[in-house]
């Protein structure tokens, strides 16, 4: 097999093609570039914020962030995200948002700031049984410190009305710093979230 290692990034450079068979043993091993590894999963109910302070930035250039059945006691419930710099949150109007949103009835509009306290991600949720979120979204460039902090996400909600709700956009910190950590906020969150590394293709 044209490949060595069992570390996270560990992929020799690859000689040749590889086979069906050798894809689906380095996909089962976990050493395919690209793939995922679980970092942790959290399922919470009443809380105002979910913390990933144990990102493995040092292994993990990506990150995929997703958060299911996303609840909270308020109509109109958002949730935001904002990073831990070396262990600190920022939570200060730095944040360059841009975000695409669409509504069931056919109402299109957007959202741009260069001043917002935090990033966008789960769009607006009513309060009521089964008025919930579902939303993910990738992070760059976490952990490197001569870097700017990237983001990109959609989203999909049932709001207080009840009526679908799709968003999709990105954000940036646009500040080189050591980001070690992600918050997501809110009112009163139930959900599960979970966070996941993304293998690096070795060439």
């Amino acid at each position: 097999m044209p490949y060595l290692g069992t570390q996270p990034n560990n992929i020799v450079k690859n000689t040749g093609l590889y086979t069906p068979s050798e894809i689906l043993q380095l996909e089962k091993d976990g050493n395919w570039g690209g793939s995922l590894e679980l970092i942790q999963e959290q399922t919470v109910s009443g809380v105002g914020t979910i913390d990933f302070t144990n990102i493995k930035e040092n292994v993990y250039d990506v990150h995929f962030l997703s958060v299911s059945n996303y609840h909270t006691t308020t109509d109109s419930g958002r949730g935001v995200l904002r990073f831990y710099e070396s262990g600190v949150l920022e939570s200060a109007g730095v944040y360059q948002v841009a975000e695409q949103q669409g509504r069931a009835d056919g109402v299109f509009s957007e959202v741009r700031s260069t001043t917002s306290t935090s990033l966008r991600y789960i769009i607006s949720t009513g309060n009521a049984t089964n008025e919930s979120g579902n939303a993910y979204c990738y992070i760059y460039n976490a952990g490197n410190s001569s870097k700017y902090t990237f983001m990109t996400y959609q989203t999909m909600s049932i709001q207080a009305i009840p009526q679908g709700i799709i968003a999709f956009g990105g954000g940036v910190l646009p500040q080189a710093s050591l980001v070690d950590g992600f918050q997501i906020s809110g009112t009163g969150i139930t959900a599960t979230a979970k966070l996941y590394g993304v293998k690096q293709w070795v060439t």
